[in-house]
C-alpha cells in the first residue's frame, strides 16, 4: 500500500519508448567519450534492443513491479546482462535529468501529432467555407441577432483561432526541444560526458544548458497546457454553437450520425453528445492546467518529488484535446447545413438595422448618433421594412428634420434593408463581403500550406536524427 504511493504507473508506461531512446543516446554518447568500452556498450544495447522488442509485454508484466518505468529498464537490464556491465549505463546520469529529457521527448511527440491534427481541422473549415461563401447567416452578438453575415465568414472566424492555436502549439515546440540530458542530479558530473552529442542524436534543437534549472523546471509543462487550455477554450465555443445550432430553436444545422446519440425513452430524440463532451472536457483541461501551476508553484530548487505529479496531468491534457479535435473536426466535416432556415432567420428582428443607420448618415449627412437614435426608435415601434415616410417621421420626431428633405430616398431605403446589399457593402479588410470572403480563403489556405510544411520539417528533423541514433546503435552492437 505505502509502495503503490509512489507509483505512477500510467504515466511512465507513456514514457516507455522515450527512456529507450535516452538510454541508447547515452550509452552511444559514453563509448563514444571513452567512458565505458565497446563490449559494454555493445551488451548494454543489446539488452535495450531486447526491452524494446517486448513492448507491451514488458509494460504490463515488468513495470507494476518498479517505481518507474526508468528503475524497471535499468534493473531489468542488470538482470539479464549482470550489473558489471548494465550497471554501466547510468554512468555520469541522474534519474532526474533522465526523466526530464523523456517527458520533453513524449511531450514534442504529441504537440506535433496535435499540431497536425489542428491543421486538419482548420483545413475541414475551410473546405466548408469555400462551400457556403454566399451562404447567409444571422450574425449575433450576446446571442441576439445583430446584422447578416455569411456562413463562410462565420467559419472563417473559427478558422483563424485554431490558426492561432497551432502558431502557440509551435512557439511551445521551441522551448520543449531543449535536451537536459548531462545535468546529471542538478550539478552536472565529473565525466567528460558530450551534451550535445546527446542532444542532437535525439533529435533536440539545443541543450538546455545550466544544470539545476534543466531537471527542475517545468514551466514547459505549464505552456504546453496552457496551449491545450486556449486550444479546448476555442474548441468549446465551436462545439457550443454545434448545440446550439443543431436545437429546434436555431434549426440551422443537422448533425451526422455518427456524432449524434438517441434516447432510451424519447424515439425522435438526436442528441449533440459528443459536442457537449468537447464543451466538458475543455473544463477538464483547465483542470489540469490549474494542479501543474499548483504543483509546481514555490517548489525550492532543485530537483523535488512533488514533479512527478505533474506528469499525469500534462498526459490526461494531451490526450484529452488531442481526442477533442478529431471529433469536432468530424463534426465540421460531416454537419449538413439548412441555408434556407440561416436566410430566414438572418432577416428576422430587423438585423439590417446598422446598414440603415449608416445609410442615413452617408446620404443626409446626419451624425451617426443621430441616425442610431432614429433607427432605435423605429426598431422599438415598427415591425417589418420601415418605409422612407416612416423614417421621415421618426426623424421629425427625433431630430427636428425630414430625411428625404436632405437626400434620402425610398431606392436609398430599399438598398440598405436588403440582406445581400448589407453584406455586399461590408467589404472592409476581414469583413463578409464575396470579395473579401474569397481572399481570406486564399490567404488561410496559403497561411495552413506553410504551417503544415513548417510542422513537417520538424517532424523529418526528429525522424532523421532519430534515424541515425539507431545507426549508431546498430553499428555499435556489432562488436568487430
Amino acid at each position: 500500500m505505502q509502495k503503490g504511493y509512489i507509483l505512477s504507473l500510467e504515466s511512465d508506461a507513456w514514457l516507455f519508448h522515450a527512456d529507450l531512446l535516452v538510454d541508447k543516446a547515452h550509452v552511444v554518447m559514453l563509448e563514444e567519450r571513452g567512458i565505458i568500452s565497446s563490449e559494454d556498450a555493445a551488451a548494454i544495447l543489446n539488452g535495450l534492443a531486447k526491452i524494446a522488442a517486448r513492448g507491451r509485454d514488458f509494460v504490463e508484466r515488468e513495470l507494476p513491479a518498479y517505481e518507474d518505468v526508468h528503475t524497471a529498464v535499468e534493473s531489468v537490464l542488470i538482470r539479464e546482462i549482470g550489473e558489471e556491465v548494465g550497471g554501466r549505463m547510468h554512468t555520469g546520469r541522474s534519474r532526474n535529468d533522465e526523466v526530464a529529457t523523456c517527458i520533453r521527448i513524449a511531450v514534442r511527440d504529441e504537440l506535433l501529432g496535435l499540431a497536425e491534427e489542428v491543421n486538419k481541422l482548420r483545413r475541414a473549415l475551410l473546405k466548408r467555407a469555400a462551400e457556403n461563401v454566399e451562404t447567409v447567416l444571422p450574425g449575433y452578438t450576446h446571442l441576439q441577432h445583430a446584422q447578416p453575415t455569411t456562413l463562410a465568414h462565420h467559419l472563417l472566424a473559427h478558422a483563424d483561432a485554431f490558426a492561432r492555436d497551432f502558431a502557440r502549439l509551435e512557439d511551445a515546440y521551441g522551448r520543449v526541444n531543449a535536451c537536459p540530458l548531462g545535468a546529471a542530479a542538478f550539478a552536472s558530473t565529473g565525466f567528460p560526458i558530450d551534451r550535445e552529442r546527446t542532444a542532437e542524436l535525439l533529435g533536440f534543437d539545443a541543450v538546455l544548458e545550466n544544470s539545476m534549472d534543466a531537471v527542475s523546471t517545468r514551466d514547459f509543462v505549464v505552456e504546453t497546457v496552457s496551449c491545450y487550455a486556449n486550444l479546448g477554450t476555442n474548441l468549446s465555443r465551436l462545439a457550443e454553437e454545434v448545440i446550439l445550432w443543431s436545437s429546434a430553436e436555431f434549426g440551422f444545422v443537422r448533425l451526422p450520425a455518427d456524432y449524434a446519440t438517441g434516447s432510451s425513452i424519447m424515439p425522435q430524440k438526436r442528441n449533440p453528445d459528443y459536442a457537449e463532451l468537447v464543451r466538458a472536457r475543455a473544463g477538464t483541461v483547465f483542470g489540469c492546467l490549474v494542479a501543474v501551476l499548483s504543483i509546481c508553484k514555490a517548489l525550492p530548487y532543485a530537483y523535488n518529488r512533488d514533479l512527478q505529479e505533474v506528469t499525469p496531468h500534462l498526459l490526461r491534457a494531451a490526450k484529452t484535446t488531442a481526442a477533442s479535435v478529431a471529433v469536432v473536426r468530424g463534426v465540421v466535416a460531416g454537419q449538413e447545413f439548412r441555408e434556407e432556415e440561416m436566410r430566414r432567420q438572418a432577416e428576422v428582428d430587423f438585423t439590417t438595422a446598422t446598414e440603415l443607420a449608416d445609410t442615413l448618415v452617408r446620404e443626409t449627412g446626419v451624425p451617426f448618433r443621430t441616425a442610431h437614435k432614429i433607427v432605435a426608435s423605429l426598431a422599438s415601434a415598427e415591425r417589418g421594412r420601415p418605409s422612407l415616410r416612416k423614417i421621415d417621421e421618426f426623424a421629425t420626431c427625433v431630430a427636428g428634420k425630414r430625411l428625404s428633405e436632405l437626400g434620402l430616398t425610398e431606392e436609398k431605403v430599399k438598398e440598405a434593408l436588403e440582406i445581400a446589399s448589407n453584406i455586399e457593402k461590408r467589404e472592409v479588410k476581414g469583413g463578409p463581403a464575396k470579395k473579401e470572403v474569397l481572399r481570406m480563403l486564399q490567404a488561410r489556405r496559403s497561411d495552413l500550406e506553410v504551417d503544415e510544411r513548417s510542422r513537417v520539417a520538424k517532424e523529418v528533423k526528429v525522424k532523421r536524427r532519430l534515424e541515425e541514433l539507431e545507426r549508431e546503435v546498430e553499428k555499435k552492437r556489432i562488436m568487430p
